[in-house]
């Protein structure tokens, strides 16, 4: 179950980083147009978040059966120093939760925000705020902190 789950995981932060993108793209594209927030916007809004709770479900299941956080969190005093192991034990897991929540505001405030204007505004911001949260937060292959391939596989 670990590995289809870790697979899903890598897999599937593809669609939350392009999700990100379009409803970023969209909110600047809105705003700075001064456009209606449309229907098709706000499936953007709703379909970005629901793609990160998702990923967040599948991150958390990562988390619960990592032989490396066991490890991790097994020895802490002593591992702490371990970059690689911190990488995914906290900085990893912290930053993705705050990412996660920052879009889940986002989304909802925007949800009730009265002018499309305050509505794209709102998205840009905050999913821009949650995207570069992501971004720091992946173990990219270049990453001097923790390496994994763009995509993992069984």
């Amino acid at each position: 179950m670990y590995s289809t789950v870790l697979t899903l995981h890598s897999i599937f932060r593809w669609l939350v980083l392009l999700s990100l993108c379009y409803a970023i793209f969209r909110a600047y594209k809105g705003y700075t147009s001064k456009s209606d927030f449309s229907f098709l916007d706000n499936k953007v809004r709703h379909w970005t978040a629901t793609i990160a709770h998702v990923q967040l479900t599948l991150g958390i299941l990562v988390y619960v059966k990592s032989p490396i956080i066991k490890y991790y969190f097994s020895d802490f005093k002593n591992l702490v120093a371990n970059w690689n192991l911190t990488f995914f034990g906290l900085f990893h897991f912290i930053l993705m939760i705050g990412a996660i929540v920052l879009i889940t505001i986002g989304s909802a405030k925007a949800k009730r925000k009265k002018t499309a204007t305050e509505k794209f505004r709102t998205i840009l911001v905050m999913y821009s705020i949650a995207f570069v949260l992501i971004l720091i937060a992946i173990p990219w292959p270049f990453s001097p902190l923790a390496s994994r391939p763009y995509i993992r596989t069984f």
